[in-house]
């Protein structure tokens, strides 16, 4: 493998016995779908970037979180729910999927990251769609958080206070995993545990921080 980071070595090193063999093989994956592909740590996980990261790996004690950037419009359904990650929890290397399943997923992931990175000047691809870049200075575009899920916090005083005291980059994060939901029961289960978690404060990626 080539551009590999000393870090990520060191992160499997001291990774659980069960990890280390499941996060050296999704670190060979990356390089298989991506030889190009750039390693380094995000939330003091394991990364994998091309033109933006394309995967994160990160090892619990008990199971393995694999989440993909664009994962709404790689994974069919969007991955699987909760918190454990995109393909839910991975205590061994059976438990992922079929090795060509995820060479494929990983391979959009640089398909898309790549279309961003290729867009015509002054424009950003963002949902399927091309959309006018902000230039330096311009002001940030308003966040629009959906009605439903404003009433939803002011039902919770706990999550909409913090929901109000958060940076607008997590409140982003929560309205656009909520919005990317695909089904009413996707998003109800969504919008549950998104008020859990800002209730005590987290932001959506708080377990990679």
């Amino acid at each position: 493998m080539t551009n590999t980071d000393k870090r990520i070595d060191a992160y499997i090193a001291k990774a659980p016995d069960y990890a280390k063999p499941i996060l050296a093989y999704l670190r060979e994956l990356a390089h298989e779908a991506c030889p190009d592909v750039e390693e380094t740590l995000k939330w003091s996980s394991p990364a994998y970037m091309h033109n933006g990261i394309l995967m994160i790996t990160a090892a619990f004690k008990q199971y393995i979180g694999v989440n993909f950037w664009k994962s709404a419009l790689i994974i069919p359904g969007g991955g699987v729910e909760g918190t454990a990650g995109d393909l839910g929890k991975i205590a061994t290397i059976a438990d992922l999927p079929p090795k060509k399943v995820l060479l494929g997923y990983i391979k959009k992931a640089v398909e898309l990251n790549a279309a961003d990175a290729s867009a015509p000047k002054g424009a950003a691809k963002k949902g399927g769609k091309l959309t006018p870049k902000k230039t330096a200075g311009a002001a940030k575009p308003t966040l629009e958080t959906p009605d439903y899920f404003l009433a939803a916090l002011k039902k919770n005083k706990k999550a909409n206070a913090a929901f109000e005291a958060f940076p607008p980059s997590h409140k982003r994060e929560y309205v656009q995993w909520i919005t990317e939901a695909k089904t009413d029961a996707t998003r109800e289960k969504r919008m549950a545990q998104a008020l859990e978690w800002i209730g005590e404060g987290k932001s959506r990626n708080w377990k990679y921080q």
